[in-house]
Parts: structure tokens; C-alpha cells; sequence
């Protein structure tokens, strides 16, 4: 163990997180494979080691110092990207079934080559947009967790990830500056789409002392019908 995955790793034992050596080897690969792939493709713009594993992979893993992951089974990562955070926290609870959606195959496609490089199991990354994957039986309203890192405004997540989240699940959504504003617009869609404003974490990332927010939402009731409009609408005419 390098000093970079000492840091990591007493950092993530500080919030209660152990990780073994195989799962030590699985962070490797995957920063290894995400520097390799990302001269072929636009996957992130951090490539440097440290800012890797502080900024994606710890970043990523902060879900887990506010959601008791142990009780999470089924958890959907929408508008992953380069697998931030479904990955990282994967590979620290493999017990959780993960499922990724994407709008991009290329990207699906590096996911995949990861999920078999680091040997990870119940794994399932789908092609598409999220509001389409929404309308699947097998999908909507059936998992523990539902996440999205750095994807769009809170008014515009709600209806891409709420549909997924199954009554008494969670929707989280991982924010970098103040929501303070996002939560206020985003009042008539939790609303409409069965979610309640839980709580918001503030954190700071190591180092930089880069702020962090996580705005965690409740499913109250199961989507109604109307929901989610069709693919490309919440964008334009948020709720």
C-alpha cells in the first residue's frame, strides 16, 4: 500500500469503512482502466492519482457517512458517467445489487470492461435515458436507493430519479455548492412526484476543503402514471 491508498484508507476508517486488499486492488483498476480509456474518450478531467481517489472515489463513497448502506439491497445510479458514485460504492458494499443507466454507450461500455476488470458481481448497466428505463415494470418503484452525482438541477432530478425510488426508498442527490435555491425550485415537483425533503449534509472534502452537499429526499408514495413525462421534457419544462 503507496501513501495515496494509506490516506484513502485511514480516511475512509476515520467514517467507519474498512477495505480489505482486494478491494483495494479493485480501486487501483479501476483508476488504472479510467486513466487508460479517458485518452480515447472524455470520461473526467481529473486524471491526477490523488485528485482521483479524493475527488471520485472518496467523494463518491460520502454517500455512505449519511445513507446506512447495510440496509440498502438495490440501489440505481442515473447519469453515472464514469460510474461516480455507484462504483466506488460497490466496490466498498458488495453486497448492494447496482444498476446503472447512462444516455451514452461508450461510456456503458468502459463500465462494463470495469465491472469485469475489477470482478464485480450484480452489476447491471443499461443504455438509455432515464425516463424511458422509468416506464419499465422491473424498474420503477422498486429500489432501496436511488443517486445522482453532479447531474442536473434538483427540479430536473426529481423526475428522473424519484420514479425509481420505491416507497420508503431514498433519493439522493450528491451536490458540490449551496441547493439552498435548487431545494426552494424544486418544492412543487417533490411534491407532484411523491417525495419529501428529508435533510441536507454539508461536508468538506480532505484537503481543499472543497464544499460538498448530499439532499436527501424520501419516497412517500408510488409515481403516478403520468410520470416520467417523455424523454427530454423535464429538461426543458422542469416541474
Amino acid at each position: 500500500m503507496d501513501p495515496i491508498q494509506e490516506t484513502f484508507t485511514q480516511r475512509l476508517h476515520e467514517k467507519g469503512i474498512e477495505l480489505t486488499s482486494s478491494q483495494l486492488d479493485q480501486f487501483e483498476t479501476y483508476y488504472r482502466e479510467l486513466v487508460s480509456w479517458n485518452e480515447k474518450m472524455n470520461l473526467t478531467g481529473i486524471t491526477d492519482r490523488d485528485q482521483v481517489y479524493t475527488k471520485h472515489f472518496y467523494d463518491s463513497i460520502s454517500l455512505a457517512f449519511y445513507v446506512d448502506m447495510n440496509r440498502v439491497h438495490t440501489m440505481a445510479d442515473i447519469g453515472s458517467g464514469a460510474g461516480f458514485p455507484g462504483i466506488p460504492l460497490k466496490i466498498c458494499f458488495p453486497h448492494v445489487q447496482l444498476t446503472i443507466i447512462d444516455s451514452l454507450n461508450k461510456r456503458i461500455g468502459f463500465l462494463q470492461h470495469i465491472a469485469k476488470e475489477t470482478g464485480l458481481e450484480q452489476v447491471q448497466l443499461l443504455h438509455g435515458r432515464a425516463e424511458d428505463w422509468a416506464r419499465k415494470p422491473e424498474h420503477r418503484d422498486h429500489y432501496d436507493l436511488v443517486t445522482a452525482r453532479a447531474v442536473a438541477k434538483l427540479a430536473v432530478l426529481n423526475e428522473f430519479c424519484l420514479p425509481y425510488a420505491k416507497v420508503g426508498g431514498i433519493f439522493a442527490a450528491m451536490k458540490g455548492s449551496s441547493p439552498d435555491e435548487e431545494v426552494k425550485e424544486a418544492t412543487r415537483s417533490l411534491k407532484e412526484l411523491k417525495g419529501r425533503l428529508n435533510r441536507v449534509e454539508k461536508f468538506f472534502l480532505p484537503v481543499e476543503e472543497a464544499e460538498r452537499h448530499i439532499i436527501i429526499i424520501d419516497k412517500t408514495a408510488a409515481t403516478p402514471g403520468k410520470y416520467p413525462r417523455k424523454a427530454g421534457t423535464a429538461i426543458k419544462t422542469p416541474l
